[in-house]
């Protein structure tokens, strides 16, 4: 089994279609397991959802579903998050609403669990540093974790020492072992890693080749691809979303 792993979509289409194909390119998958923020920030959102509802989908909320479908308040965002949220709101039909409001916040798809931020705060805390990683461990039952939220790719490996976080390499494929995983597959539609290509990650519950890793756990593996950034800037520009979120599309920030 094969499972696309796409976190913070954010309304960007043209990012979005070309994960998909080059996942597809790549040896394609079975399921996509989305990690939240399918919506806000970009130009797309009714079309990015109808282009998922295509495909067999695991998904969780993200803080900015909630915020579209007003479940979350935006009082906490930034001016231009804000703005773009009200907007995003505005654009979805009733099956886009019936959609997100069906994503529950946890999802356990052996041998992961899927969240947004954190087990601790699933739509409010960016697993960045040791102590946010001890919590959600704390509350893990699966041997591995996916979140998004921060747009930043990581991985984050449970040892003696306890939890110690390590780069998450492109185009590299690493073996599950024997301890816990939390692992940030990085953003499609709004990257903040400083490069400005959408990221996604791809599990094999296959070992690479067929070949035994010793363990049966399978691999991950994480890759990056181009898009037409412009077309993406040139639909938010008449859309009316603010100058900001276009201009951090060309820089990955």
């Amino acid at each position: 089994m094969r499972a696309l792993i796409l976190s913070d979509v954010h309304a960007n289409l043209a990012a979005l279609e070309a994960v998909l194909a080059d996942a597809d390119r790549r040896g394609g998958f079975d399921v996509i397991w989305c990690l939240g923020d399918l919506v806000d920030y970009g130009p797309e959102p009714g079309p990015c959802l109808e282009l998922l509802r295509r495909f067999p989908l695991v998904a969780v909320a993200g803080n900015h579903d909630h915020a579209a479908l007003n479940q979350l308040d935006i009082a906490d965002f930034n001016p231009d998050a804000a703005t773009s949220a009200i907007w995003t709101a505005r654009q979805l039909s009733p099956e886009d609403v019936a959609m997100l409001s069906g994503f529950p916040l946890v999802v356990v798809a052996a041998p992961f669990t899927l969240v947004h931020g954190s087990l601790r705060a699933p739509l409010r805390e960016y697993l960045l540093s040791p102590e946010a990683a001890v919590n959600t461990l704390a509350r893990l039952t699966t041997p591995y974790c996916l979140v998004g939220h921060s747009h930043l790719p990581f991985l984050c490996l449970e040892n003696r020492n306890g939890p110690e976080f390590a780069l998450f390499a492109e185009d590299e494929i690493y073996p599950l072992d024997g301890r816990r995983w939390i692992i940030n597959p990085g953003s499609v539609g709004q990257p903040r890693d400083h490069d400005p290509r959408p990221s996604y990650a791809i599990y094999s519950s296959e070992p690479t080749g067929g070949a035994s890793n010793g363990n049966g756990n399978g691999t991950v593996e994480r890759h990056r691809v181009e898009y037409d950034i412009a077309d993406t800037q040139e639909k938010m520009r008449r859309a009316g979303l603010p100058q900001g979120l276009i201009d951090r599309l060309d820089y990955g920030v």
